[in-house]
């Protein structure tokens, strides 16, 4: 299997390994970005794909905060926009691991903004769950926690 197919124990929920190792939340904000004229689109928000990417380098953040390996991302699950985000926006991505698997590990990311005019008051703009892989050097699934840990 490759770190691409996503397997059940990956996607299903499936009991973690090590559940009572993940540390709590930091309380941080895993990246800050002031969003910027290059990423809007022709409505004047800005592009979701752009705060996908964010996303995903939050979630990683994340993932190597609770195990320094080699992360890939194989899911974005549960992706839902709930206000847009605008140019001059300071936009804070929250982290928060779900579940540590064998060879996976599920990251909630929190989006807020603060708006330019109401700098301060943060209001919750995106959310999803992304699912990394740890991989060795050659590429394939290794364990996130050592063997007996």
């Amino acid at each position: 299997m490759g770190w691409g197919e996503v397997t059940g124990e990956q996607m299903a929920g499936a009991e973690g390994i090590g559940q009572e190792k993940i540390k709590p939340p930091s309380g941080c904000p895993a990246i800050r970005v002031v969003m910027m004229p290059r990423d809007m689109n022709a409505a004047e928000t800005i592009f979701g794909g752009v705060l996908l990417s964010h996303i995903d380098q939050a979630g990683f953040v994340e993932a190597r905060r609770q195990q320094p390996r080699r992360y890939v991302t194989v899911a974005m699950r549960e992706v839902k926009f709930h206000e847009p985000v605008f140019v001059g926006d300071v936009v804070s991505f929250y982290c928060e691991t779900v579940r540590i698997g064998r060879t996976s590990i599920t990251v909630k990311v929190t989006v807020t903004a603060e708006r330019y005019a109401a700098f301060g008051k943060p209001i919750k703009v995106t959310e999803a769950e992304v699912v990394f892989v740890a991989i060795d050097e050659n590429g394939k699934p290794t364990p996130i926690l050592a063997e007996g840990a």
